[in-house]
């Protein structure tokens, strides 16, 4: 062959080239095919302003390994790749960089100005992401990228929030909501994180208008008191009973406000008394709508009182609780004071504390949708791997509320409906209008709000092929068959592109959620900015090369489970990399044939190498589509290190160089067929290293020359290829090699020191044949074979036993006897007065009562092994 490997791999210089050659000859491209089965992957768009961590880079490499084992399976493969707008990262982002930079706001450019701005950063920054992707080795179909602002994705978000407003699914209201005084704008319920945060609960004193007396309410937020509009209490409470339908005084704002009776309260919750903000709470809001109770709002979008708070208008919402309990202490109106902690929203952004304010937003009605969704997945048509996270989505769509969909944004799909200034009239549209519908009007506005980003990813898989046109890529591609994602974002994007799907296309968006957990650090802790154990995946691809990084991420990794990531293993699978790159150099450098191909006459050890690859092919196959991508690693590595490097070459060197031409040349082609089979099930996992070792190998007649080996097909079984005697027979003699090394190696004896072996042994005919790799393999000088029962005739024998065979070799030919004894007599002595010490200590009061309690069960330990080492260094002593 022409091609030849170098001595030492060097990922950094072949990763680069690799890939440019693959993209060069449109190895990536999802084509239509009608004798093809398609399999279709979208890939979960990172945001456009991001950059590579370790999650994606796992991510990545679970989408690369399925998709690459896909196309060689024969399906007309489809990964299609793209990045996200992130409304709220993307446009905080812009503003920073605007505030560090020119000292302006957003409002200081307007709109329209702002938003050139954040396409010129996305044109800046979008295509950093997609660079550092293709260094981990993804195999998109590039040409296909897309973006959830593009024209296509604006057209069907367009389209699905006028078809779902025609439905009335969805609609504009004024309801609570959750909203972040930080970013300025509203959240869906996905989108708080709840955290247990200590706290206080203020029991105040609200005076009964009457002057007979007063009510306690206790709360944890009295800075909202000034938009209190009423006092519940539960309506079977005795203690409050003669109160309902009469009023109290709300302190500080000095405003009669009724007291209600209702089944909210809880009467052993505090005082049995609670305070209603409509304004402010949703439990509250749902009491006030029952009850007819005025909604009056008191802080506004930055978290500071308005005007409606009175004397504390213009003050921060925790400077403004301060205020409010020093006021009511100073009035005699605080009654206690308790610590109380509680779970509070904060922003899945920025982390600060949520509020919960009434606002006019849009909702989608989710009711009507959570029907279908939740049956695709009962009944098994969307399945869920591990499957126990179908539950959690179940749980939440069992339960959800309606979405929130609009944000205070200006970077985003901005709403499509428009305002009449003159009739105030309402159009929903498809396209821009140029005047109200109704009274024709030109002084027409549109909502400046903009969609939340999850409610465009929602269409993603069917958006991304051309809905809601009926594209033939849709047609071919749709429905996708797996979502490879985290699950923490089920409620997020998963939930949602399942009922959007269901809704729109009346399909459900995938078959399978596969499911993957987060890398933590090695310390098992998620890694963070503010903690400073983030890892740049791609600075261990530049150290160790993307194969490893790869290799690390899924090995020993599970559906579902989290993993640590350790630097270290990176170093091992580096190490995996060269076994694999100076075996096949090894077998370069032993080549003389120019045709990969499988000889007719095949020795033992052939059809033992050919029937283990045999058999672990449909293992490794069935792993895959069960999605247990870990499992499949470790199967292809031990079979690669154990059963191919570490035994089968050593089994064929004597082959290899000996003059037997006719053996020599079957060995060369034995071992080529195994390695390029090896390569094929490694290259999903490890693609540029696989890729490298293939251009320089022989192929068979069936390979076109200079064809790539991400583009061949995947093993299968063969039948013929199943040697299940022969297995075993080479079975039976590495057992008996592997025991006798290991007692060798136990009495440090090296290899050139030969000894005589005897196997005794009821399979005669095997070890006959396993002669020459025992004195290969063991150092056996002579081999000798009897039948089994039969020892070796005088003492001094070193005898190892396997389940097929008892193996003897004169101790004497393995040691010199004299010095043998001598130094395992100083061994022994070193040992025992070791053991005296501790005994010694150990027997001393002082020493095991003042000691702490694992130390002394840690000597107590150390003991007993000293105690059987020893007892064995005299047995054999005895023997010698």
């Amino acid at each position: 062959m022409s091609i030849e490997l170098p001595k030492v791999y060097e990922p950094q210089e072949a990763e680069g080239r690799i890939y440019e050659n693959w993209e060069k000859a449109g190895c990536f491209k999802g084509r239509r095919d009608p004798k093809k089965k398609p399999f279709t992957i979208v890939m979960p768009p990172p945001n456009v302003t991001g950059q590579l961590h370790m999650g994606h880079a796992m991510d990545c490499t679970l989408q690369d390994i399925l998709i690459r084992f896909k196309r060689m399976q024969g399906y007309a493969a489809l990964w299609v790749p793209g990045t996200d707008h992130a409304g709220i990262a993307t446009q905080i982002k812009v503003e920073e960089d605007l505030r560090e930079n020119e000292g302006l706001t957003r409002y200081d450019l307007g709109r329209d100005k702002f938003l050139e701005r954040v396409w010129d950063w996305k044109e800046k920054y979008g295509g950093r992401i997609v660079a550092q992707q293709k260094k981990m080795g993804s195999s998109c179909d590039w040409d296909r990228a897309r973006f959830t602002m593009d024209e296509g994705c604006s057209k069907a978000v367009r389209e699905t929030f006028c078809e779902l407003y025609d439905k009335g699914l969805i609609y504009k209201g004024s309801r609570i909501i959750n909203w972040c005084p930080h970013c300025t704008t509203a959240l869906s319920d996905a989108e708080v994180e709840y955290q247990d945060k200590p706290g206080h609960l203020w029991h105040m004193r609200y005076p009964l208008s009457d002057g007979s007396g007063y009510l306690v309410v206790a709360t944890t937020r009295p800075e909202t008191m000034m938009g209190d509009t009423g006092v519940a209490v539960n309506p079977n409470d005795e203690r409050y009973k003669h109160l309902v339908g009469k009023t109290c005084i709300l302190p500080l704002m000095d405003r009669e406000i009724p007291i209600v009776a209702d089944d909210y309260v809880e009467m052993d919750f505090g005082t049995g008394c609670v305070k209603m903000t409509p304004a402010h709470d949703p439990n509250d809001f749902e009491v006030g709508l029952r009850h007819n109770l005025d909604t009056i709002r008191v802080l506004d979008d930055n978290g500071v009182v308005n005007a409606n708070g009175g004397k504390y208008q213009g003050m921060d919402r925790y400077e403004a609780r301060k205020a409010v309990i020093a006021d009511l202490e100073a009035m005699g109106l605080l009654e206690k004071v308790e610590p109380y902690s509680h779970n509070v929203g904060t922003c899945y952004r920025c982390h600060n504390d949520v509020e919960p304010i009434i606002s006019a937003q849009w909702f989608v009605k989710m009711a009507p949708l959570a029907k279908e969704a939740l049956r695709v997945v009962n009944e098994g048509e969307v399945k869920f791997v591990p499957e126990r996270f179908a539950k959690t989505y179940t749980n939440w769509m069992e339960n959800v509320h309606d979405w929130c969909i609009s944000r205070q944004l200006w970077w985003g799909h901005q709403i499509p409906v428009w305002y009449c200034d003159d009739c105030g009239h309402m159009t929903v549209s498809r396209e821009d209008p140029t005047e109200c519908e109704k009274c024709h009007s030109k002084k027409i506005h549109r909502d400046p709000d903009v969609l939340d980003t999850w409610f465009s990813s929602a269409l993603w898989p069917f958006s991304t092929l051309g809905w809601p046109e009926k594209t033939p890529n849709l047609d071919y591609f749709y429905p996708t068959d797996v979502l490879v994602t985290g699950y923490d974002i089920i409620f997020f994007w998963v939930a949602r592109m399942i009922f959007s799907a269901c809704e729109q296309t009346k399909k459900p968006p995938f078959h399978t959620v596969f499911i993957h957990g987060l890398v933590r650090d090695d310390k098992g802790r998620k890694m963070s900015k503010s903690l400073g154990n983030g890892i740049d995946p791609l600075e261990i691809a530049e150290k160790y090369g993307a194969d490893a990084l790869r290799f690390n991420l899924v090995t020993g990794n599970s559906p579902g489970n989290d993993m640590r990531f350790y630097t270290e293993r990176c170093e091992a699978m580096r190490n995996f990399a060269n076994k694999i790159w100076n075996a096949s150099r090894f077998l370069k450098m032993n080549l003389t044939i120019d045709k990969c191909q499988l000889p007719d006459k095949l020795e033992l050890e052939d059809k033992w190498i050919l029937s283990k690859l045999n058999r672990v092919i449909p293992d490794i196959t069935d792993n895959m589509d069960r999605y247990e991508l870990g499992v499949a690693a470790q199967k292809i590595y031990d079979f690669i290190w154990d059963d191919y490097c570490d035994w089968y070459i050593e089994l064929t060197k004597t082959r290899l160089q000996g003059e037997d031409q006719d053996s020599k040349v079957r060995a060369q082609q034995v071992l080529c067929y195994v390695l390029t089979q090896m390569l094929k099930l490694l290259h999903p996992f490890m693609p540029f290293i696989t890729e490298e070792i293939w251009q320089a190998l022989p192929h068979g007649d069936e390979v076109e020359e200079g064809s790539f080996l991400m583009l061949q097909s995947w093993p299968e079984h063969r039948d013929e290829l199943d040697f299940p005697d022969e297995e075993k027979a080479m079975e039976l003699i590495m057992d008996a090699i592997r025991a006798v090394r290991t007692r060798r190696s136990e009495m440090n004896v090296p290899p050139s020191k030969k000894a005589h072996l005897t196997v005794a042994t009821d399979e005669a005919e095997v070890f006959e044949l396993g002669v020459p790799f025992l004195k290969k393999l063991a150092y056996a000088g002579e081999v000798t074979i009897v039948p089994a029962g039969q020892t070796s005739e005088g003492a001094g024998q070193v005898t190892v036993v396997t389940h097929a065979a008892q193996l003897s070799m004169p101790l004497a030919e393995l040691v010199d006897m004299e010095k043998e004894k001598a130094r395992m007599e100083k061994e022994r002595k070193k040992n025992f007065d070791e053991l005296q010490k501790l005994n010694a200590k150990l027997a001393n009061p002082g020493f095991v009562n003042k000691a702490p309690a694992h130390v002394v069960e840690a000597e107590k330990e150390r003991a007993v092994k000293l105690n059987e080492l020893v007892a064995k260094l005299e047995e054999q002593l005895k023997n010698m």
